[in-house]
């Protein structure tokens, strides 16, 4: 605990990183005030059956990556989710269109040009998905009395202007983070998101333990292990990666008093080089069963219903085999491994006993197919944890924090936070966050 201690001062000592984080955790904090302004217009004491109606399931979710925004009507009820599918979007249109090819290609510029089309498809998806928003709430719970001034024109076109507003605010906010404080700042715009719901979860799952008399401290505690468990798995399925050993013929370090001649190094592939994609693209597949079921019946509509059902098993298996197949899809466009073997020909490198040039692309290819594999059972495994839980009597709300795109989005966002932390740290001679110790000697 005293070395914990230090390295907080250490961290503190640098008037660069202290800037940052302040900076950072200002900016967050204003993303979380501005999430609990309603809409003009809407009375927020009628917002109960809202909540509750998106309380748990897909809606729950959108309302975890909103912070709660999404139940309260707020002008931040779209969050940053318009953003991330645009950038989705611009990522898979990458692989079609030429002009974003040459656009990937131009270095700086390139990419300060793919951010102004992304920002701009931004506004469009918002628009699309605020009209859907507006027009689902009367279905969702929110009574006709909550209107306050109607829901006519002059409401929709102030609620339109302030949830697009409230989306490009987040986007600018997330991008502040990015470039002036510490982090990704749109990751941790949806992990804080994330976060502002686990003391409200937690509550409500000790309550209804006590309550019931369904084992009171033991169970927690049970829960508890459990979950910190389901998080140490977290950890190891986004820090794994496989070290492809690569030789260099000849390779001068200056400065160095070893002979740096036949070096070897590595090159890192990761277990889950596809991060949540797989399961933000299969979340968003599973939309359509339920859908359909509302425009079929008979046979039809029980099939369709029991693929939308969140908890239940024909949903969570269909939801698994998607996991898997886009796991391999978003490695292959994201992953090029033709560019890594020409690089590292370029660069007079070699895997030992593998020819370079297309041999070597064909190695690295074979090797990340098969460690994809184990990848994405692991992460489709995570996903439908918190319907597993479900079924052995946790609430909803606490059972979000169980796997899923929830917790692997705080790992990744605490384990890249820390590192960029750590770098800070080791760049002044001391000890990273996660280690003990004061200050580093310095090498001459």
């Amino acid at each position: 605990m005293k070395k914990f201690i230090q390295t907080i001062k250490d961290i503190w000592s640098i008037d660069e990183l202290k800037g940052k984080i302040l900076l950072t955790l200002g900016l967050m904090a204003v993303y979380r005030f501005m999430a609990q302004v309603t809409l003009p217009g809407i009375d927020p004491q009628q917002l109960t059956a809202l909540g509750d109606k998106t309380s748990d399931g897909l809606l729950g979710l959108l309302s975890a990556f909103t912070g709660g925004a999404f139940s309260r009507a707020s002008i931040m009820a779209l969050g940053i989710m318009p953003y991330i599918s645009a950038s989705i979007v611009v990522q898979l249109m990458g692989i079609a269109v030429p002009y974003l090819q040459k656009l990937q290609k131009d270095g700086e510029s390139g990419r300060n040009k793919i951010n102004q089309i992304t920002r701009w498809l931004t506004i469009g998806i918002t628009v699309v998905q605020g009209g859907a928003y507006l027009t689902s709430l009367p279905t969702l719970g929110i009574p006709q009395e909550a209107y306050l001034l109607g829901q006519g024109g002059m409401f929709w076109i102030s609620s339109m202007i302030l949830l697009t507003a409230g989306t490009v605010f987040a986007m600018w906010l997330g991008e502040r983070i990015t470039e002036k404080g510490i982090g990704n700042g749109i990751s941790l715009l949806i992990m804080i998101g994330i976060i502002a719901r686990f003391p409200g979860a937690f509550m409500q799952e000790l309550t209804s333990k006590y309550a019931a008399g369904s084992g009171g401290f033991m169970m927690i505690l049970l829960e508890i292990i459990v979950w910190l468990a389901i998080i140490l798995a977290s950890i190891l399925l986004v820090t794994a990666v496989r070290k492809i050993a690569v030789q260099y013929a000849r390779r001068t370090v200056v400065g160095s008093i070893d002979d740096a001649q036949g070096a070897r190094q590595y090159i890192p592939l990761k277990l889950n080089s596809a991060g949540v994609m797989p399961i933000i693209f299969a979340q968003a597949i599973m939309f359509v069963p339920g859908l359909v079921a509302r425009n079929t019946d008979g046979t039809m509509q029980t099939v369709f219903n029991a693929l939308s059902d969140f908890n239940g098993w024909g949903y969570n298996i269909l939801f698994c085999v998607l996991i898997i197949v886009f796991s391999y899809f978003y490695t292959a466009i994201t992953i090029p491994t033709n560019k890594m073997a020409d690089d590292l020909k370029k660069s007079g490198g070699f895997i030992p006993g593998t020819r370079p040039g297309t041999e070597t692309a064909e190695k690295l290819d074979s090797i990340l197919s098969k460690i994809t594999l184990p990848g994405s059972i692991f992460l489709a495994l995570l996903a439908v944890f918190p319907a597993i839980v479900v079924h052995f009597g946790v609430q909803q709300n606490w059972a979000l924090f169980y796997g899923g795109t929830s917790l692997i989005i705080m790992v990744g966002v605490a384990i890249d936070t820390i590192q960029q932390i750590n770098s800070y740290l080791l760049n002044r001679h001391y000890d990273g966050l996660m280690k003990t110790g004061t200050k580093r000697r310095a090498t001459i």
